[in-house]
């Protein structure tokens, strides 16, 4: 068999001519646009430029900054595209262990990167099937074979007896083809031989019948054609081809060949020996690996869950991953941390008062005559799993006015300074003197979703009916819409219904003295009516709530009586 042919019984008749390939695009055009990113659980989803090219995904925090490198890319060769199960606006793109959580502004414009990205990828030619054509199939029968050959032969090291066997195996192959090869010349010489003779006999022929008038005698012809018989057949013995053996050869051919059956016989009778105990390996081998890869996956699933733990899987939501003991105990640590900053914060604010030269007397006494009503009644009340509990509070503190109270939680310009947590806010209109609409964000607490909250909050004073009455006044807080606060996916719109009411009680002071903020007390009525809106659960929501209203007046009083404390009293 020649070369040519040898490598044809390997490949396809079509490998022996050039195949033309097919006829792909030079290059696909980039795809760019506006994604949201999650970041991390502080800040959630941000938006952020992404571009798709050269089967790289890369994105930048604006469009404008493109010019200044990328924040991240990722190779798409060997990435994950997961559409996620719920969210039809979310895909998942996952290399390794490198998780990146995006967010299209429809599920139509997902579907289209979806498509991009998987189009960079078949012209990358990664896994496609003309990567694979393009190697060839040039594997030759003799390395297939030698290749098997190998690997039979290290399977069968342990066997002693068996390897001896295909030693002599080795061996009587090699006779055999010795005899083989002589065999071939001998019948070779054969044929040669036969068509030389062939050639004589008809010569010898002719010769015959032009002697055949003349007058012989039997025994004269009988000798002649004798000695023409033995002129044809002399290159037929034996000794004239070269001295072979020819019955010796076949002698010994049949018992090369039948020492190679019985070797064949004696391996076959090993191998069936040897199955039960393979198989018994196989299996136990077998069943160790399942274990191994089911270890391996179990804890590859758990550091995933780790190292991803605070992913947006994990945060408040219809579908989220954590259950509610470990919302709750995140919940609480997160409010732990706060409570601690702004314990310091605190802690840094009256070392610093402390070395003021302003004399701080009446504030600590005002501040230290005050005293709480721990007065809350709640109602539990739930509507589609939400929890919509009306609070009603009831507090006194003393050396402040009702008008100060509600002064000073109304007024947003000191809002930052006893509400720690607020993120940010803004006035969104102006109605009245003593009337706006507010946008306020809180600060989030994870793994709860970031909340929002858009009302219209008022100050007023409430008319007395007689000059009996006490000094009321009265801020009310209460959820609007408005244009330019629309709600976004960022934060949970929160609804409120809040009012806190404040009376002013004067004792008279001892004989001429003037009223001091020692004959000062107020009556604060503090009632909520709160949806939070979102998924976080209810034993959650009301722990926060029995654990955060009582911080935050007691905060609040505080604040007030140090604010008020060196002033002269408003009424």
């Amino acid at each position: 068999m020649s070369d040519n042919q040898s490598w044809n019984s390997s490949g396809s008749e079509e490998d022996l001519e050039p195949r033309e390939e097919p006829a792909h695009p030079v290059g696909i055009g980039e795809f760019s646009g506006v994604l949201s990113k999650w970041t991390n659980y502080i800040h959630g989803w941000q938006d952020r430029w992404v571009v798709l090219k050269n089967n790289t995904l890369s994105y930048y925090k604006a469009q404008d900054e493109t010019e200044y490198g990328c924040r991240g890319s990722l190779c798409l060769s060997k990435a994950v595209i997961t559409p996620h199960e719920f969210d039809e606006c979310r895909l998942d793109i996952s290399v390794n262990d490198s998780v990146w959580y995006m967010r299209a502004q429809d599920p139509e414009h997902r579907h289209q990167w979806i498509d991009s990205i998987e189009l960079h990828r078949a012209d990358s030619g990664y896994g496609s099937e003309c990567s694979l054509r393009r190697h060839g199939s040039m594997l030759s029968l003799t390395s297939a074979t030698s290749g098997y050959s190998a690997t039979s032969t290290s399977s069968f090291k342990k066997g002693h007896s068996l390897k001896e066997k295909l030693a002599e195996m080795e061996t009587f192959r090699d006779i055999l083809c010795r005899q083989v090869d002589t065999l071939q010349k001998y019948f070779d010489s054969c044929s040669d031989a036969v068509s030389k003779d062939e050639l004589q006999r008809d010569k010898i022929v002719e010769d015959d019948e032009d002697d055949f008038p003349n007058t012989r005698t039997d025994g004269e012809f009988l000798h002649n054609n004798n000695g023409s018989k033995e002129k044809l057949f002399q290159s037929l013995s034996p000794k004239g081809i070269n001295g072979i053996d020819f019955k010796g050869e076949a002698i010994t051919f049949k018992a090369t060949t039948a020492g190679i059956l019985a070797t064949l016989s004696h391996c076959i009778d090993l191998m069936v020996k040897r199955e039960d105990s393979w198989q018994k390996r196989l299996d136990k081998e077998m069943e160790k690996r399942r274990r191994i890869e089911e270890g391996y996956k179990s804890a590859l699933n758990e550091l995933k869950k780790k190292s991803h733990f605070g992913g947006p899987d994990y945060e408040e939501g219809p579908n989220s991953l954590i259950n509610e003991d470990e919302f709750f105990d995140a919940v609480e640590a997160a409010l732990d941390r706060q409570d601690k900053i702004e314990e310091q914060c605190q802690t840094e604010k009256t070392r610093i008062q402390r070395s003021s030269p302003v004399p701080l007397v009446d504030v600590y006494s005002s501040t230290g005559s005050h005293r709480f009503s721990d007065k809350v009644y709640r109602r539990e009340v739930e509507e589609n799993g939400i929890v919509l509990d009306p609070l009603k509070a009831t507090h006194s503190v003393k050396g402040v006015t009702g008008h100060e109270l509600c002064h000073y939680f109304w007024d947003t310009a000191y809002r930052n300074d006893w509400e720690t947590t607020i993120e940010n806010f803004n006035v969104v209109e102006t109605l009245s003197e003593n009337a706006a609409i507010i946008y306020q964000a809180h600060k989030r607490v994870w793994p709860a979703s970031q909340r929002d909250v858009l009302y219209l909050s008022a100050m007023r004073k409430i008319l007395a009916n007689n000059e009996n009455d006490p000094d009321t006044w009265l801020v009310c807080n209460f959820s609007v819409d408005h244009d330019k606060a629309q709600v976004t996916s960022r934060c949970v719109r929160a609804k409120i219904n809040i009012a806190m009411i404040c009376q002013t009680l004067v004792s008279p002071p001892e004989g001429d003295k003037e009223i001091s903020r020692d004959n000062i007390l107020c009556k604060i009525t503090y009632v909520a009516n709160v949806n939070p809106g979102g998924w976080a659960p209810a034993s959650v929501l009301r722990a926060v709530a029995k654990r955060e209203y009582p911080k935050f007046l007691k905060r609040f009083t505080s604040y007030v009586q140090e604010k008020t404390a060196s002033k002269p009293i408003l009424f």
